[in-house]
């Protein structure tokens, strides 16, 4: 009986239906499925992989906000200032994703809709109501075209007392509050007159600037890449075209425009709108290169640079000038003892190595001491080691020393310090004594050796 009962269970079993593991995709909501839309709604998709390293609900909420707000569209208006630059299309393109980032960094009254997670990946749905959306939006503007007519009205005032510096950081205040909408055509009236916020600040802000004269003196100068020995400031002068009178206190800022280097950046004329330029390096070989002098808008504007206001900025024609530095060579006159095991050698290999260094970087070369700027000796010499096995080992000490002859100083000096060679006779370990010495002299030694001998 018992055997019967048994078998007759085996029988069940074996003709009972097999048990399908759900479809995972079966499983997922509709949203997942189809992209969801909701009549008065802006609705974002976020994803997130649950892999551990992140915080995977916060990284999924983020995603669905960056896709909400892609759904917002950006209008510019045909009279906005935006409208000025039309043909960049680049431009627009640019002001619309910051516009898209800054929108997602600030958006208000989001709700959460549903979620849904499997074992590997998290997703979340929020929507946005585009009514509460727009209303918030108009009461910002509102609120931002209040606080920029006060600046532009406190800025022309300053301007009609005559302090144009005062007046610029008025309108740069300005353009600060209502730079977010720059693409809107915004109308207010300012001393009875109506005007397009917007247009109005930007171009009184470069009508201002367009005022402002910048001239240095020299225009071009002539000096040796080690400007300790030929060290120059150039006199930059800043005056009021229409008042014909220094420009007093005006923020200025330097810096290379062609070639490169090391230069104090930013400067402040003085009461007879003056500044010396200070150049401290220059980190260039080029020939000619280029040192821009121009006011400091950044300086003006008061303020930390938002992503809109440094990409209208560049739009902006600031006065400026340039001086054209004419830069020499410095000239090295080159001496060499090099021997191996004690032995004159015929090929001067660190020597040889080091002026092609110091060519590649901007150097001339002279036989004649006298018209040299600067004296490199290089004395190396190699020993016997010990010997293992069938290996004999030597070692390589090198000294680099660099003079400046017309100051009559040492400026610089190195040791490539018992390098070790390998070979199977001492010869051939002379030889890969020296031959890691050039690399060590390429790779340890030449940036510290440049740094130092164009100070």
């Amino acid at each position: 009986m018992k055997r019967l009962l048994t078998l007759l269970f085996v029988t069940l079993i074996g003709c009972s239906p097999k048990v399908q593991p759900p479809d995972p995709e079966a499983l997922k909501p509709s949203w997942l499925k189809t992209e969801p839309y909701q009549d008065g709604y802006y609705t974002g998709i976020g994803h997130s992989t649950k892999d551990g390293s992140n915080n995977y609900i916060q990284s999924a909420k983020k995603s669905a906000l960056d896709d909400l707000v892609s759904d917002i569209k950006v209008n510019v208006s045909s009279t906005s200032v935006l409208s000025m630059f039309e043909d960049d299309k680049k431009f627009a393109e640019q002001y619309e994703q910051i516009i898209k980032t800054s929108t997602a960094d600030e958006i208000e009254e989001f709700e959460l809709v549903d979620a849904w997670e499997d074992g590997s990946n998290y997703w979340v749905y929020y929507r946005l109501s585009i009514g509460r959306y727009r209303q918030i939006k108009e009461e910002q503007k509102r609120n931002a075209t209040t606080l920029a007519t006060d600046y532009l009205q406190k800025a022309k005032n300053a301007e009609r007392e005559g302090e144009r510096l005062q007046a610029i950081s008025f309108y740069f205040q300005a353009f600060r509050s209502i730079e977010k909408y720059l693409g809107e055509a915004i109308r207010v009236t300012i001393d009875d007159k109506e005007v397009l916020l917007v247009n109005e600040i930007y171009a009184s802000i470069q009508t201002n600037l367009d005022k402002i004269n910048i001239k240095v003196d020299p225009a071009e100068i002539t000096l040796n890449r080690r400007l300790t020995q030929s060290s120059q400031s150039v006199l930059a002068k800043a005056t009021y075209k229409d008042w014909n009178r220094p420009a007093a206190n005006l923020a200025l800022v330097a810096g290379f425009e062609k070639g490169a280097g090391d230069i104090f950046p930013n400067y402040k004329t003085d009461e007879g709108g003056n500044v010396k330029i200070l150049m401290n390096k220059i980190g260039s070989k080029e020939l000619e290169q280029t040192v821009g002098v121009k006011v400091d808008i950044d300086v003006l504007s008061g303020s930390n640079a938002s992503p809109i206001y440094v990409l209208i900025a560049r739009t902006l024609h600031v006065p400026s000038a340039q001086v054209v530095l004419k830069v020499q060579r410095p000239v090295v006159f080159m001496t060499a003892e090099e021997r191996s095991l004690g032995r004159t050698k015929n090929n001067m290999q660190i020597s040889n190595k080091l002026r092609n260094l110091l060519a590649n970087n901007g150097f001339e070369f002279t036989e004649d001491r006298q018209a040299a700027d600067l004296w490199f000796d290089v004395t190396a010499d190699s020993e016997k080691g010990s010997i293992s096995g069938s290996i004999f080992i030597t070692y390589l000490t090198s000294v680099i020393k660099v003079t400046a002859l017309k100051e009559g100083k040492e400026i610089y000096a190195t040791t490539l310090d018992r390098v070790k060679g390998y070979g199977l006779d001492y010869d051939k370990s002379s030889v890969d004594s020296y031959n890691k010495a050039l690399d060590t002299l390429e790779k340890e030694k030449m940036t510290e050796l440049l740094n130092t001998v164009l100070q």
